[in-house]
Parts: structure tokens; sequence; C-alpha cells
């Protein structure tokens, strides 16, 4: 059927901030929904509370707001919209959670919306355990034995039915399986079903039987309502049942399943489809298989576009969510015309002939004390996706995309020229360690087949498919084979010397032929033969040995592909046509991780739009199958490959571009500027020297002492005696970090001499390339960042756009990517203010940016100090660009490819003013519900996974909207305890509790917080701390009788009883704050609250036009 005539206007709803289990592939699925709506001419209408997105860029959508994604905020822009339909299916759990509200409260009826792309009573029956079981059993389908509890008592009952040991649980209506665990004995499952209970926002978890060790399934349906039905991609775990589907490694295709089994799951998946009443969209269906005895059981269905849509989308080049949301207003697949093919209809299934490999990546050295087992609930903070000929290529290709020091299936390292006979840990050791899945368990596996295990030995401790199993034994065998001729070559010789090159040149172009089509990359080549990388590449390239480039294009080409989608491999014919446009290679950011995430993808993305637009062909290279830039339909041309220097050096040889931007995608493609330099292609914008003069503490120091600008006092060390030299001579206490790192890795505030040495005992890449740098911790200072953009000028003829000032609400020490974040800043006089912009100015200058820049300052009393000067795209670029309406990323693209502000198609932009109508707050998000020992004080280390926005006129609405966007839900009555430590106790704070206090609220602080209080004439009962007795903190927020935490550490690390007090308000949801700033802060927003106030519901484009 044609596309429907009574929908004109559709209002599509977005996730919100990325937290584990809900990423940024829903950022490209939303983007993806809004441009396929708007080329029908409908006008689309998004809500979305995340501003690093691309979705929520101006020109995505008709009217964008950022707003919380709540039922009351959504209703008022109905009420001012009036769309005709909402697409719920592009969102995530978040949308659909939001569009079955709506449908409760009466608010669709109320205005007569219709929910498009999966109906209430469909989205109900699919998350529902009890409705979806009972769809299940009419389908002749099994599920897990099991039921759903609201108690310890309840669950007891479903356990004796069940009758063993180890148990699920499974909480309703969490992402990423939050709150969810495997029990395997009475006590642990009394501990997992509490926890569960609290986890679950309707206190009702799922007990069923544990089906650990089984194969696990995925297959991406679509279905339309002529009941056209198409398989998109069948997905297979590499990792058995128990480990989280987003923690596993994936492959697609499925490898090890016979037609008979495929056709039987296909089956099944049809029939879910149209049980279900899905007929407008992208469905996940997840299967279980019993590897034993064949029994297939439903594991669960997502009646949404999901995280493993986007896997399937890029893996096949079918564009999921741009499908779903044309049949959603009425297309069938018939209809729709593929867009890679432009020949094919969509109802043609995808074929495709190369292997896929997905491998996640967590960031748990975030988290001290943390344990990095994986279980049923998700820990990946991001993720990375290859392509191969082979499962052995995509997977070595996928291990070293996730950029975690590894370079592909082991052999990366020295230990690995260690003989076998000289391991010291036991067969039966490892087979222990085998069991237990961590994040290391696939370099576990590789030491196995070392130790020369049986495929037996390892299938029966890991349950990993014998195939997979077989295969990368293939790996293994071939690269000991290479060791022991490398050992007989060089009679052991280990270090690089003419006989040890002369090995490597051995290697003839047949041998290294076969090698590279095994997935070797050159680092473990280098190993492997006693060579340098580069001596690798020189040797392959002089034996004819390059790799060349295959498409992705749906149909294992049997159609000519229109669309340039494109991995390397190592065979015969290239399909990749280099043109003879002018052409700019982008690198991308890589696997999402805490410190480096969509923020840089959305500057990437921008330097797309940009290049199109000066006439250039944009070309991007990235591996993370979440994202908007590695959509086909985004870039002029795409490379899906891992951002090392050898996989970007292959692209760049190819395409001979004339520029290759380095500054976009975060520090991954920083690192290999200077090697790309070298090798002789251009980099754009600021150069690897002025990058490396900012980097360089000692360069930078003596530069800023040249232009008499302050900085903290500093120093730089590689050793622990040069450390605590510096430290005496700055004083305690000092900040100290790597060189060259994102996300304040590895940053710490030592106070004294005793923290100082076991920081650098333990530090990481101590050496004269990445010393530590020692700095001076600037005490009760505010921080603020300041972005810019600079064109190529030199000296005073260069011109340089502020773009933004931001203040930090949370004081130094708290990293900035953690910290609250306020444009205009709220806190500083004008000729403070002049100062921040005549620094920024001399120091653009002085290191020739050109491009994007951002300066970290901190001010003390009046003093300002430079902190640190970023010469490229910083997490703050796509913030201020959505507050400010300029779009910072594309001016600077345009600048860095040799244009000026006022050429044509440059707009000159005003420079960033203190008088503005509008105030915009960043919050940050945090995943401290998936590591329930970590540690919630914040600090100098980045730990939070995303970031939302409120705007509005004021401070405190706009502090309103982030705190509920961020899921910080303040009450409005009850009781506060708090705890300061003796540096909080001002009166100033006792002036803000004394606020909180007039408001109404109860006041119970600890006995020294207590006797202050009541010095400063504010009443507060006292409670004792949870080792002094009972009742205590701990027992009275158990009891609900505690409804927020303001609790400041005391020293250097917060003692055990702040770690349990803490621990105890996020199991039972109460807000915890860690800053007196933090504190003020969301007292305005209260206080706004409180007035009767929800703040202008008003789109971006409403703003800019004022």
């Amino acid at each position: 059927m044609p596309k429907r005539t009574d929908i004109h206007s559709v209002l599509v709803i977005g996730s919100g901030p990325i937290v584990i289990g809900q990423a940024c592939e829903f950022d490209y699925s939303g983007t993806q929904a809004c441009k396929a709506l708007r080329e029908e001419g409908l006008r689309v209408v998004l809500i979305n509370s995340n501003p690093a997105t691309i979705m929520t860029d101006p020109d995505i959508a008709d009217a964008t707001y950022i707003e919380p994604i709540t039922s009351e905020y959504i209703e008022a822009i109905i009420a001012k919209e009036r769309p005709d339909a909402i697409l719920p299916t592009v969102g995530g759990q978040t949308a659909l959670n939001a569009a079955l509200e709506l449908h409760r409260l009466g608010i669709l009826e109320k205005y007569g919306v219709e929910l498009i792309g999966s109906k209430p009573e469909s989205i109900k029956m699919a998350e529902d355990r009890e409705e979806f079981l009972e769809a299940m059993k009419r389908c002749g389908l099994e599920m897990p034995k099991g039921g759903f509890v609201n108690s310890l008592e309840e669950g007891w009952a479903i356990a004796k039915e069940i009758g063993t040991f180890p148990l699920i649980i499974r909480p309703s209506f969490t992402l990423g399986g939050t709150g969810g665990g495997i029990a395997y004995d009475a006590e642990d499952f009394v501990q997992k079903l509490s926890a569960g209970l609290e986890a679950s926002p309707v206190r009702r978890v799922l007990v069923e039987e544990s089906i650990i060790g089984w194969k696990e399934y995925e297959l991406e349906v679509m279905r339309d309502t002529k009941d056209n039905c198409v398989i998109v991609c069948s997905i297979e775990n590499f990792d058995p049942m128990g480990v989280h589907t987003g923690d596993s490694i994936t492959v697609a295709p499925a490898q090890t399943l016979t037609d008979r089994e495929y056709q039987f799951m296909r089956d099944a998946a049809l029939a879910i489809m149209r049980e279900i009443g899905v007929e407008t969209g992208g469905s996940n269906v997840q299967f279980a298989v019993n590897p034993k005895d064949g029994r297939l059981i439903i594991i669960e269905m997502n009646p949404r576009v999901s995280r493993s849509s986007a896997l399937a989308s890029k893996a096949t080049g079918f564009p999921i969510a741009k499908i779903a949301a044309k049949l959603a207003i009425g297309y069938t697949l018939d209809e729709i015309t593929n867009d890679i093919t432009k020949k094919t209809p969509a109802c043609f299934e995808p074929t495709i002939d190369y292997v896929v490999v997905k491998a996640p990546r967590w960031d748990f050295e975030k988290f001290k004390g943390v344990d990095d087992e994986l279980t049923v609930q998700m820990k990946s903070v991001g993720e990375a996706m290859s392509f191969g000929r082979t499962f052995k290529e995509a997977l070595q290709k996928a291990l070293r995309s996730i950029e975690k020091s590894r370079h592909g299936f082991g052999y990366d390292n020295a230990s690995y020229l260690e003989p076998i006979s000289t391991f010291r840990v036991d067969k039966e050791v490892h087979l222990k360690r085998l069991f237990r899945r961590k994040s290391d368990s696939i370099f576990d596996l590789c030491e196995a087949l070392r130790m020369g295990m049986t495929t037996d030995e390892i299938h029966a401790a890991t349950k990993y498919d014998v195939w997979f199993i077989e295969q990368c034994r293939e790996i293994v065998n071939t690269a000991e084979q290479l060791l022991a001729e490398y050992r007989s070559f060089t009679n052991g010789t280990q270090n690089s010397t003419p006989k040890t090159q002369n090995f490597l040149t051995s290697l003839d172009a047949t041998r290294l032929f076969h090698l590279k089509r095994l997935g070797f990359s050159d680092r473990q080549l280098s190993l492997l033969t006693g060579s340098s990388e580069a001596d690798v590449r020189k040797h392959r390239i002089q034996q004819g040995i390059k790799p060349v480039f295959k498409t992705i294009d749906t149909c294992a080409a049997e159609f000519e592909s229109e669309t340039p989608y494109h991995y390397s491999t190592y065979e015969q014919e290239n399909e990749s046509v280099r043109s003879s446009r002018k052409k700019v290679v982008i690198l991308g950011g890589g696997p999402n991780r805490i410190g480096q995430g969509i923020e840089f993808d959305y500057c990437c993305v921008q330097a797309v739009f940009a290049l199109k637009q000066a006439g250039y062909e944009a070309i991007m290279i990235n591996c993370n199958p979440e994202t908007v830039s590695t959509d086909y339909d985004i870039t002029d041309k795409l490379y899906f490959e891992p951002l090392t220097l050898e996989d970007v050096l292959n692209v760049l040889e190819h395409e001979q571009p004339d520029g290759v931007i380095v500054t976009f995608g975060g520090q991954t493609p920083l690192k290999l500027a200077h090697a790309i330099d070298e090798a002789g292609f251009r980099i754009l914008g600021t150069s690897p020297e002025g990058i490396d003069l900012a980097e360089d503490r000692k360069r930078f120091g003596k530069l800023i002492d040249e232009l008499n600008i302050p900085c903290p006092k500093y120093g730089t060390a590689t050793t622990v005696d040069e450390a605590i030299t510096i430290a005496a001579r700055i004083g305690y206490p000092v900040l100290v970090r790597p060189s060259y790192v994102l996300g304040g890795r590895s940053m710490q505030i030592c106070y004294n001499d005793a923290s100082l040495r076991e920081y650098m005992s333990r530090a990481i890449n101590v050496s004269p390339e990445r010393p530590i740098l020692v700095d001076q911790f600037l005490e009760n200072a505010y921080e603020f960042d300041v972005d810019a953009v600079c064109d190529g000028g030199v000296g005073d003829a260069k011109r340089i756009m502020i773009g933004g000032v931001m203040q930090h609400i949370e004081e130094a020490g708290v990293h900035s990517g953690d910290s609250s974040c306020v444009l205009p800043p709220y806190n500083i006089t004008n000729e403070q203010f002049d100062r921040l912009i005549e620094y920024t100015r001399t120091l653009a200058k002085a290191l020739n940016v050109v491009g994007l820049m951002n300066i970290q300052f901190a001010m003390q009393d009046d003093d300002i100090y430079v902190l640190e000067v970023n010469p490229r795209a910083s997490r703050t670029v796509p913030f201020i660009s959505k507050a400010r309406g300029v779009s910072l990323a594309q001016i600077a693209t345009w600048l860095m490819v040799g244009k000026s502000f006022g050429d044509e198609g440059v707009p000159v932009i005003d420079d960033f003013s203190l008088a503005t109508n509008r105030v915009a707050i960043k919050e940050s998000v945090f995943p401290f519900n998936k590591f329930p020992k970590a540690n919630l004080y914040l600090g100098p280390e980045m730990r939070s996974t995303g970031e939302v926005m409120g705007i509005d006129t004021t401070f405190g609405s706009a502090m309103m909207k982030a705190n509920i966007s961020a899921g910080i839900n303040i009450p409005q009555t009850g009781r506060i305890f708090t705890s300061l430590c003796d540096r909080d106790k001002t009166s100033r704070a006792a002036q803000m509790i004394k606020s909180y206090n007039d408001m109404g609220f109860e006041i119970l602080a600890t006995q020294g917080t207590a006797d202050w209080l009541k010095e400063h004439g504010v009443e507060a009962a006292t409670l004792l701390k949870y080792y002094e007795g009972s009742p205590n903190v701990i027992d009275r927020i158990e009891q609900g009788d505690i409804h927020l935490v303001i609790n400041t550490p005391k020293g250097e690390n917060s003692r055990v009883d702040e770690m349990v007090m803490g621990r105890a308000a996020m199991k039972f949801k109460v807000p915890f704050i860690t800053t007196l700033a933090a504190a003020q802060a969301s007292l305005k927003g209260l206080q706004f609250m409180r007035s009767g106030g929800t703040g202008q519901v008003k789109p971006l484009q409403e703003y800019y036009a004022e």
C-alpha cells in the first residue's frame, strides 16, 4: 500500500543519555528515522535530552526539543505541535516506556495521537513477561521455566518449582540487564533476588531456570502490513548463555547452525512477529539452543529497533531504522527500494559473503574495586566491529579495533615469546580461570590453546562451540609454527639484529599472503619475526602484499552496488574505485569508552557535512557500528576498518587524499598524527607540531612562561623519586596523571608522599616518551571551559571566534566530563571574563591553532590559571553548539581546508557574550547502578557514560530539567541527611542547608555536622554513623526515612562509612549529592519546581530565532 495520507506530522521520541545498555546506536537509528520521514514530506518533531547526538542537530528535525523524556514534557510538546502520530520504536527502552505511559495516562486518546511502528498492545505483550509467555505457548514455542515474583517468599516458591540451582534473576523494566544476576546457591539467591527487586521500578523480578552454557542466537526481523517478512541478519554469540549479549563477542551471519536449524529458527521468529502483532517495523528475537539435544527456547523479543539492529544494519548494509520508519507510515517492503543496489526492493533478504565480528569494550579500570566478571548484566561501555572473508580474519581485526593495547588474538607482546614449557600456571588452574568469564577471557582461550589443551577440555570449561575453538586453534598453530621457525633461524635471539631481519626477508609473498589472510596484523608479525612494525610493512609491500577493499552491498555482489561502503581483506580483486575529486579522510573515534564517546562522533559527522558543502569527497574511517558516522549514506565513502596505523595507512595509500582530519575523533586519531605526517600525508588543521607543543608539559610550560600566562606549578616525572622531588617543590596536594590521555584516565589527587609513591609504583606507561605529569592542585577553585574556532592566519592576522564559555558547577578536582556545567558562566565578573578571552586568543596564536581549540581554566580568588589546552575537538563542542545554535565543528572544518571567516559558505559568528537570553546546563550520567561496589564520589578521573542538557530562560528551570533528564529525582519534601567535611563547613554552606530547612525539609546530620549547623542557627537532629550503633543512617535509608543525602568526602579517600552510605543510597534510589556546589544547584532547581514551574517547552529553532 502507498504512504498513508492521514499522517502529516510525526513526533519521534529519542533515547536520552548514553548509558550502559542503551548507547549511541539509538542516535544512529533516530537520525535515520527522522531523515526518512522528512524525505516523505512529513513534519518531524523530536524530543531527546541528549545534546551530544546528531539527531538533536537542528537540521535533522523540523522542531527539536531538548527536554526531559517524561509524560509531562511530551504532553506539553503534543499540545503545542499537535502531531498526528508518535514513533517510539527508534528510541530504545526509554522511548517505549514513555509511549506506554502516554497510553496508560490517556494522553494519546486525549489529543487523538496514534502510536506507529508498534501498537501499545504489541509493546505490552512483548514487554510483559507473563503475556509474552502466553503468546509463546500459542505459537507452540518454549520459554525457560520460571515465574514472576514480587517478594522473597514468592521467589522461594518459584525456586522450589524449578528445583535446582543456578537460577537466573531478571528484574522487570530495566536496561541492559541492570540488577540481574545468576544465583548459584540459597545465600546467593537471597542476595541477588533482593537486589533485583530493588532495581526494578515495579519491584517485580523474573526467576527462571538456568540455561547457562547454551548457545545464543539473534534474528533481526522486519514485517509489513502485507505480512511480507524478511530476516535481515542472523547473529551468533561467541559466548554461551550466562554472558549478556552486549558483553559477548558476536558473529554475523551465524556460523554453527545447520540449514535445518536456521529454518526452524526463522519460522519461529516470523510466528512470533505475527502473534505479537508487529506489522510496521523491525524487531529482534533472541534464542537459546541446548547444544546437547538441540532444544530451542525463546529468550525475549524486542518490538523495536534494538542494539543489535544497528549491528545488523552495518553488517549487511540494510538500513533497518530507515525502512522501519517508512513502514510505519504505510509503505510495504516491496514498495521500498534498496538504497545500496538501487535495483532490488527491501523485501529481498540480504545476502553476505563475508564474516562480521563485534567485540565489546569495557572500562573496569575506571571503577576501582569492581570485579570484571561478566554475567547476565551488561557492563561494556562500547564496541567495535570488523569485516573479514573468514571468521579468523574478522576476529583478529575486531580485537585490534577495541583499543585496549591488543593487536589481534594474542602474539602481540613479549610474553608470547616465552616457550610453552615455561608456563607457570598448571592446566587445572587455567581451566578454573576459563570457567569464570571475564573481560580478558578471549585471551585466556589463546593461552589454553598455547598450553595444548584439547578442544573437549576447553569446551567443557567454557561452553564455546567447538567450531569457534578450532578456528582459534588455527590462528595459534600458525603463530606457534612461525615462532618456532624464528627461534630456529636465530638460535633463540629475540632482539632485532641483522640475523632477525634476514628471517623476516625469508618470508616470501605466498607465506605473507597466508598470514595476512588469517588476520595477523603487522604488529603481531613484527613480534613473531623479531622485527619492527615498519620493517614488516616495508617488506610486505615490497613483496606486493597489499590489502584490497571489498564492498558491503547486501547481495553478495549479485547486483551492482551504488554505495561505496568498504572493508579490507587480502584477495586479488579490488572493488574500491578512487575518484579524481578533491578528497579528505576523517578518522573517527573508534569504540565508545568513558572519556571518548558520542561527542566526538558528532564532530566527525559535522565535518562530513561541511566537506560536502565545500565540494570535497568526504571519506570516513571508523570501526564503531553504533555511530552515525558509520552510516553508509552519511559520507561519500566509508571504510569500516580498525583505527590502527597499519589499517589507516592502507586506506590513505589507496585513496591519496588531499588531507586528513585527526582532531575530531578524540585521542584515538591524534595518536596517529605524527606517523601519518611522516608517511607523507597532509594533516589538516593544527599541525602535529602544534598538537605536541600543547601536550608536552615541559614545552608548553616554557611557552606560557614566555606569554606571561599563569598556570599551576608543575613538573614531569618518569620515576618515583622524581615525582617526590617535584611534589616537595610545588607543595601538596598534587594532581598526577599520565600524558596523552583522555577522560582523566589514571588521574589522581595525592595529598602526601605515601599516596604519591603508591600512584607512581602502579602508573601505566611511565617512560621518557610518556612521562607522568605532576601539577599543583588548586583547592577551592572554580573551573571554566572555553571553546574557540581559529582560521589559518598567522599572528595578528589570525581570526579567532569564541564559541562559548562554560563554568563547572563542581569546584576544581572533579573531572570536567563528570562535572555539571552551565553556559553562560554564573559566577564571573566582566573583567575576569575578558581575561579568559584574552588568554584564549593569545594561546591560539602562539600554538597556531587551525580549527577547534578547548582551554580549561581554574580561577582561585581572582587569579586565573591555564590548566590545559587541547587544540582539537572537545566533548563540550556539541553542547555549546546546541546551546548557541552555531555548528562549531562545521565552521572549524571549513577553516581547516583553507577557508577564512567571511568566505563563501563560512559564516561570521559573533563571539560568545555573557549577555544571553537563555541558560543551558549539562548534567552527567553515571553507571553506578551497574557497579554497586564502586566509589560514588567524584574525582579527577572521568566515570560518566553520557550527558543531558537542560535549557530554559533561568538557572533554576534549566537545572530542574537537567536533573529530571539525568534521573536525579530531588524530592520536594521529606528528610535530608547531611555530613560535611570540615573544609566545607562554611557560612555559605550553612545558609544553603537553612534554605532546604526553610522549604520544609527536616535536617538530619552526623554529630559534628549537627553541632556546626546549630551554631549557625539551623536545627538538625543527630543521627549515628553506621558503625556507631543503631538506629543509624543506613537503617534510616533502608526504612525509607531519608529522601536526600548531602555528603562531602573527608580527605584523600572517602572513608568506609561514606562508601557504605553511598551504596545504600544507590540501592534504595535515594539521591546522593557529594559536592556543595551540586547541592546548591539542585536547591535552585527545587525552588523553581516548588514554585509550580515546569519551564518553557520550546524547540531549539525557536530559541535561535529570538
